[in-house]
């Protein structure tokens, strides 16, 4: 279908939102008043510009406070609107939006309302444009779209509809299925934005927390369905009053976003994507460092052995029971250690792919001898490289030849692997990596959650496969230049935490040091058997509990930016310790201050 963006969806100038939209492989852009009033060119020349990107303007937006008011006030108003339509004549744009009114002024008078629209449609038909007319969540008296269709049908203008904003609907919790009974060609545009379910007023809702569809809660594919079903065939457009995306990159909104329309086409069934081809476990993950001594004594410290090393890159394997860390000394000194990649094991790994480029993610170019193995991997929405590697043996492991043997493998660890990764994400990507990792991995998402650090609040959100083979939780928080808020780390199962933190800090390992005051508070909520909650205390392990069992856990001091977990779950617990992650944070930033 045809796809389009609201200009006041992108950052920057209306000339950059243009390019950007293009570039994304929009067909076309709803054009805000805003954009327009604030741009150097004249509309002849957005005209130009949008002919030679490719784009048609398909709306232009909004004209506000028109209807269902008192004849000297809609005399100006229609004055105005005459302006308004001379101007989108040279625009180029056939197709206005009217909002319902919000003003004081207004009536609650449905026939002056149709009476008053019908005038505006006439004059409107001598420019050969057609009204629009959106009932605001907020609007005065016209705020559900059933409404808005009442009088648009009263008014019966053939220059006349509705459209209609999956916002505006779905905010107000109104029935979508009514839809089914405006015919469709009297749904003159469809708008579409998502968004996350807090309790607020609608209008700041609106205005500063919408997000692109897939990304929040609503059901906007459904409400998508019910239009197309009565018929509609015009473009699907977004818009989307978000603050972050006023401050973002426009070029990776953009891209962003157009990702959304196509997860949005193929779940209502008019586009056809190359199907998920969902990751079933990880196979390695790699740390990227300048100074490989101190991540080899941790990594030591954790049980992990040295056991090979590539043939042509500085890269070494370090390996304990499944889990795999690869470090890689090429970085530039002055990054730190971080996470680079994380291997992936994957049914198809080609079909993998190729729903990865569908979706915007291009496959990375790669440096590679001859014989190295050859692995496809895409980068997700913070850098992060993610490698496609074939699940089944010897497949699996193919890019094990790319190392030297060092020393055997030693005999597996019971229980020892990647229980999950978490990668905080650069401010402006939450919601893009949840749409990333569930649109282009298949991967499903748990509900956002928000957690307290010393700074504020961080959002975090969990994605995983089915078994939890695969799980990843996603965070983002504002704050200072400290590397515990913007660090990664790799979570590691084992089946006797307690155990495994005693090795660790046997061997020279250090465990973050967690506050007296939260076991004190253990002691009150929960009953622990003799000794227990003393081992607890005296290692720094957290604990937490649910209808599904028991969650156990401890944290390494960070190296650079990752750090390690030790995870001790119960088969039936699958979260992730948010409870406690704001002692952890707390326990982390104090730790940082002492160093």
């Amino acid at each position: 279908m045809h796809t389009s963006i609201a200009t006041v969806s992108l950052s920057g100038s209306l000339t950059e939102k243009l390019t950007a939209a293009a570039r994304a492989g929009f067909d076309g852009v709803e054009i805000f008043e805003n954009d327009l009033l604030a741009s150097p060119l004249s509309p002849e020349e957005i005209r130009a510009r949008c002919a030679d990107l490719g784009l048609r303007i398909d709306l232009y937006q909004p004209m506000r406070d028109i209807e269902a008011v008192p004849q000297e006030v809609f005399a100006s108003n229609l004055r105005r609107a005459r302006h308004k339509f001379d101007l989108m004549r040279r625009l180029g744009a056939d197709t206005v939006l009217v909002c319902s009114s919000v003003s004081p002024l207004a009536l609650d008078y449905d026939g002056l309302a149709a009476q008053q629209l019908v005038q505006l449609s006439e004059m409107a038909a001598e420019f050969d444009i057609r009204v629009a007319y959106e009932a605001l969540a907020w609007g005065r008296y016209v705020n559900t779209y059933d409404h808005a269709w009442r009088i648009v049908e009263a008014a019966g203008h053939p220059a006349l509809g509705i459209c209609l904003d999956s916002f505006h609907i779905l905010a107000r919790g109104s029935d979508p299925r009514g839809v089914a009974e405006i015919p469709g060609e009297k749904i003159f545009f469809l708008q579409l934005a998502d968004a996350p379910l807090p309790a607020m007023d609608v209008l700041q809702w609106s205005r500063h927390h919408r997000c692109f569809p897939g990304q929040g809660g609503f059901d906007v594919a459904g409400l998508v369905r019910l239009v197309l079903a009565a018929g509609y065939r015009g473009p699907l457009s977004l818009e989307v009053f978000n603050d972050v995306h006023r401050q973002a990159d426009a070029g990776s909104t953009a891209v962003d976003a157009h990702r959304s329309l196509l997860l949005l086409q193929e779940a209502v069934g008019t586009a056809e994507l190359p199907p998920p081809v969902v990751p079933t476990g990880v196979a390695f993950a790699e740390l990227l460092t300048a100074d490989a001594e101190p991540v080899a004594a941790v990594l030591a410290a954790l049980g992990f052995t040295r056991t090979a090393r590539h043939r042509g890159k500085p890269v070494d394997l370090w390996e304990h029971g499944e889990a795999r860390i690869l470090v890689n000394t090429a970085a530039d000194r002055r990054e730190g250690t971080r996470l680079a990649a994380i291997g992936l094991a994957s049914a198809d790994p080609a079909a993998a792919a190729r729903r990865a480029q569908a979706l915007h993610a291009p496959v990375l170019p790669r440096r590679r001898a001859p014989e190295d193995a050859l692995l496809d991997a895409v980068a997700a929405p913070d850098g992060t490289e993610l490698f496609l590697l074939a699940a089944e043996e010897p497949q699996l492991h193919a890019w094990r030849g790319d190392f030297a043997d060092l020393q055997d493998t030693p005999e597996s660890a019971c229980g020892t692997r990647v229980d999950h990764l978490a990668l905080t994400q650069p401010w402006h990507h939450f919601d893009e990596a949840t749409l990333f990792h569930r649109g282009v991995l298949g991967l499903d998402a748990q509900e956002s959650v928000d957690l307290a650090d010393p700074y504020g609040l961080r959002r975090s959100r969990a994605v995983a496969n089915a078994d939890g083979s695969v799980r990843i939780a996603l965070t983002v928080g504002a704050a200072p230049a400290d590397e515990t808020v913007h660090a990664a780390h790799i979570a590691l199962a084992t089946d006797d935490v307690v155990a495994a933190a005693r090795s660790f800090r046997a061997a020279g390992g250090r465990l973050l040091r967690v506050p007296g005051n939260y076991y004190d508070d253990l002691a009150a909520r929960f009953t622990f058997a003799e000794g227990e909650l003393e081992a607890y205390r005296e290692l720094g392990i957290l604990y937490d509990r649910d209808a599904g069992g028991t969650f156990r856990h401890c944290y390494t001091e960070t190296v650079g930016r990752v750090f390690f977990e030790l995870v001790q779950r119960d088969p039936g617990h699958h979260g992730y310790g948010a409870a406690n992650a704001p002692v952890r944070l707390a326990a982390q930033h104090a730790g940082r201050l002492l160093r």
